[in-house]
């Protein structure tokens, strides 16, 4: 079986900004956009202030549509250059700059 790839959540404050006003120009709460993902309000919450910093490919893809903007502007696909979890203490590598 094949494990979907993850991607990591650039920077939080972007995230929150874009929900104030997104594609449609309406603002999008916590609630309201894990309802649109399919996901529970904590996992939004949770990416929100920093304690998570990635998710599946298909939960990446479904926010960044959800708030109208291309997955890349939000998001980076974790690998070599962009590694799931930093370790604690050092600084995060980003390999898209927003």
């Amino acid at each position: 079986m094949v494990r979907e790839p993850r991607y990591l959540l650039l920077k939080p404050g972007l995230m929150r900004e874009l929900m104030e006003r997104t594609g449609t120009g309406a603002p999008v709460s916590g609630r309201e956009l894990a309802a649109q993902v399919g996901i529970p309000h904590g996992t939004v919450d949770a990416l929100l202030n920093g304690a998570t910093k990635t998710q599946p490919a298909h939960v990446a893809h479904s926010i960044a549509s959800a708030i109208g903007v291309d997955v890349l502007v939000l998001w980076a696909p974790t690998g070599r250059a962009v590694p799931a979890e930093c370790p604690q203490g050092s600084e995060s590598r980003t390999a898209v700059s927003v």
